[in-house]
């Protein structure tokens, strides 16, 4: 069972990602860059993306190990590998995965073809998990408590959420004058299934009599709980159906229900001096359907010789106690969770004059077109302990008429040496977009801290004089 803890622990912390977006984000020849920012400055009559194949991502990462250091065959045993990823990490270290795809999208002009107003629209599946590395509980489990007499293990780093949702929204976004567009997005979340236990508190203590070195003093004061919709359905003996069908139903049909806004900006200083912000998911999710609440709290307080738990010596009496100091309490109420909301932020400065377009990707208009452009972003994320931040230098061509690529590099707690690439390119109409980051990390994925993509196909279609 020890084992078994500790594996999972590793298992979660080897997928872990942040929901940054720095590559799509103003990367305005892709539509999906206002799913970043819906004040972002595009142009276009109207567009539609394939459905299920507009926005495709996947990713893979770690905050403070590889899969190298894990199960390399280095001669080092298995047992020391866990013991030293352990104690590298700390309770600050998360492990987050965020997938999404989208299912269908589109957008168009409203107002003439003179017209400066968008009304974009689409659903995307989503499913995001974040833990934070439970580092007091993993050495118990690990060492036990024989070689921490007088330590408290710290029962709030148990701090795990996990959610399946499906989001419909729609946006409008109108470039008020040549210096500043505007833009918002209304969302409905539908949640299939949470769970949720992130406000945990307590610890785990063993002291030992300085008068008599046999007896101890153990000290559990729990405050843990641990909320769930849409699962507990699954968990019940005469439960017969298929767990991910009757998941994706409850996610697209009869799911929890919340609603949440986006909204954001471009402003131009200069006509080659731009700066954009957003904010993005600030929102919330009702709980209603299929509630279970589970929690264990109490104190439980035993002194005495260490007891025997083995099978003949069974300590029955104190497991009773036990049970009766911290019993196990089940509930139904509902309850409401807060999306992660992010925030984006960027300034760009453009350069090189080059021809404008005719047939356009999405890019906006402005007075002049550039063929260069250099900046930062900032990224913000809430998260339960402490923001998630990072920063991305960027430079961004124009190669040929029809083809942009960006290229980033970010400084985020998982890596100091994040290299992102993106091309966007249009064929007719067809507008195609690969993004990657970490692309240093692709010659040898066994030592990557994070690996990410995305892709996507869409048609755009502009009027002839766009």
């Amino acid at each position: 069972m020890r084992k078994l803890y500790l594996i999972l622990i590793v298992a979660f912390q080897l997928s872990c990602f942040a929901q940054n977006k720095e590559v799509l984000y103003n990367f305005t020849s892709i539509p999906q860059s206002s799913l970043v920012n819906p004040g972002a400055d595009v142009s276009y009559k109207f567009y539609f993306g394939i459905p299920v194949l507009s926005g495709v991502s996947a990713n893979l990462g770690s905050s403070s190990f590889s899969a190298y250091d894990l199960f390399a065959n280095n001669g080092v045993d298995f047992n020391d590998k866990v013991r030293n990823i352990i104690n590298n990490s700390s309770s600050k270290d998360k492990t987050h995965v965020n997938q999404q795809l989208e299912l269908f999208s589109g957008g168009f002009r409203v107002g003439g073809r003179d017209s400066q107003s968008y009304i974009s629209f689409g659903a995307y599946q989503e499913f995001d998990f974040l833990m934070y590395v439970p580092k007091d509980l993993a050495i118990l489990a690990l060492d036990g408590n024989r070689d921490h007499i007088g330590k408290a293990f710290n029962l709030a780093d148990l701090n795990v959420r996990a959610e399946v949702l499906s989001v419909f929204h729609v946006g409008f976004h109108k470039k008020l004058s040549e210096k500043l567009v505007l833009g918002g997005r209304a969302k409905l979340y539908s949640s299939g299934a949470n769970a949720t236990s992130t406000k945990n508190s307590g610890f785990i203590y063993t002291g030992q009599s300085a008068v008599t070195p046999n007896v101890y003093e153990q000290i559990i004061a729990s405050n843990l709980e641990l909320k769930t919709s849409g699962i507990a359905t699954f968990t019940k003996d005469e439960y017969e159906g298929s767990i991910p069908k009757d998941i994706a139903h409850n996610t697209f049909f009869n799911g929890s229900l919340g609603f949440g806004i986006d909204a954001g900006l471009t402003y131009y200083f200069k006509d080659n001096l731009q700066f954009t912000a957003s904010i993005v998911d600030l929102g919330f999710i009702n709980h209603t359907k299929d509630l279970e609440t589970r929690s264990y709290k109490g104190t439980y307080n035993y002194q005495g010789a260490n007891p025997s738990f083995d099978p003949i010596n069974e300590p029955g009496d104190i497991f009773d106690d036990f049970e009766n100091a911290i019993p196990r309490e089940t509930s139904y109420n509902k309850y409401t969770t807060w999306r992660p909301t992010k925030f984006y932020s960027s300034i760009q400065y453009s350069f090189g004059e080059s021809r404008s377009n005719d047939d356009c990707n999405c890019k906006g208009k402005v007075t002049t077109s550039y063929a260069d452009a250099v900046g930062g972003q900032l990224f913000i994320m809430s998260m339960p302990v402490e923001p998630f931040v990072a920063l991305t230098a960027f430079y961004k061509r124009n190669i040929f008429e029809n083809l942009d690529v960006k290229a980033t590099y970010t400084f985020d707690p998982y890596s100091n040496k994040n290299i992102g690439l993106g091309i966007s390119g249009t064929l007719g109409k067809l507008n195609m977009y690969l993004l990657v980051d970490n692309v240093l990390e692709y010659k040898d994925v066994s030592k990557a801290n994070s690996i990410a993509f995305q892709f996507g196909f869409n048609f755009v279609f502009q009027n002839p004089e766009d």
